[in-house]
């Protein structure tokens, strides 16, 4: 078996070894040194040299390292063959952290804290309680259902808003266009965890912004962006910080990254920026789920995660 891999800026000896370890039989071959293109069966990838996927006569699926696929989604002429995303327990389980850290940021009011530490303020006033916070998620996919079950255990009242209709136990859930405006309203905190295709491209506006609850215990919304950059208009989440029609944000992702040292976003009150390391995917925890389909797939067995290329997700 000749495993193709490809992914920008990554630690490569590190997935060479855990690949070898979890395929042992498999020969792994990096997109600067293919050999014969005919004898490719599986490629691994992660954004940068990927025009080689296009020349693989007999290629049997594609597998996205991260959660994200629309470096896949927008090339042309890729092979007809399954394009899986890796979304394991790993993965799902650092974007749970980092979105409960996140809605805990602003809720405990953690950059006032080390203001006041900086200033050498006591100041003991109370937080408002978690079940005073209404948590929405845009996006309640795999990870985006994984969050919401935390946050739910925490105390915040939560519900999720997708495309298309969902019933999750315990979870208000809402869909399509007038759903998103029903959830907004009530939406203190609002998490976005949507893939990035032509309908989500520029969601994150100020026209959306507007619609979100004013009458939570910050006094104006908050966003968290975890799930892709293009999701976001940085220039109008700038506006209303400054507006004052946002209370703050928390941002993992950026419309071009990295973010330059110029952009506005670094010196925004009450906005927290990370950089792009919501749920970084693991060497070890991925090669483990990647062998385990690409067993399945060898045994004709289904696999988990195939994306509708038509959608972008």
């Amino acid at each position: 078996m000749i495993i193709a891999l490809t992914a920008k800026g990554w630690d490569i000896p590190a997935w060479v070894e855990n690949l070898t370890a979890q395929l042992p039989e498999a020969e792994i071959r990096l997109s600067d040194n293919l050999g014969d293109l005919s004898e490719i069966e599986y490629a691994l990838a992660w954004k940068g040299d990927t025009d080689f996927l296009k020349a693989l006569p007999n290629l049997k699926a594609i597998f996205s390292l991260g959660a994200g696929v629309e470096f896949l989604t927008q090339i042309d002429d890729l092979p007809e063959v399954p394009v899986v995303r890796v979304v394991g327990d790993d993965l799902t389980a650092r974007m749970c952290e980092y979105v409960v850290w996140q809605c805990l940021m602003h809720h405990r009011r953690q950059l006032h804290c080390l203001e006041m530490q900086k200033q050498k303020i006591w100041d003991q006033t109370a937080d408002a309680a978690a079940s005073d916070f209404r948590v929405g998620i845009m996006g309640i996919g795999v990870l985006g259902e994984a969050a919401a079950h935390k946050l739910k255990m925490m105390g915040y009242q939560v519900s999720g808003w997708s495309r298309s209709p969902k019933t999750i136990e315990g979870i208000d859930t809402y869909h399509g266009p007038d759903g998103l405006d029903v959830m907004l309203a009530k939406t203190d905190i609002l998490v976005t965890l949507l893939p990035h295709t032509p309908q989500t491209e520029g969601i994150l506006n100020l026209d959306l912004f507007r619609k979100l609850a004013k009458d939570g215990p910050l006094g104006g919304g908050v966003v968290i962006n975890a799930g892709r950059g293009k999701l976001q208009v940085e220039e109008d989440i700038a506006t209303a910080i400054r507006e004052g029609i946002l209370a703050g944000a928390s941002l993992d992702v950026f419309e071009k990254e990295p973010l330059s040292p110029d952009s506005p976003l670094w010196d925004l009150p009450n906005v927290i920026l990370t950089s792009h390391i919501a749920a970084i995917s693991a060497p070890k925890a991925t090669t483990i789920h990647i062998a385990e389909q690409i067993r399945r797939n060898e045994a004709g067995e289904p696999m988990t995660g195939i994306v509708d290329m038509k959608r972008g997700y």
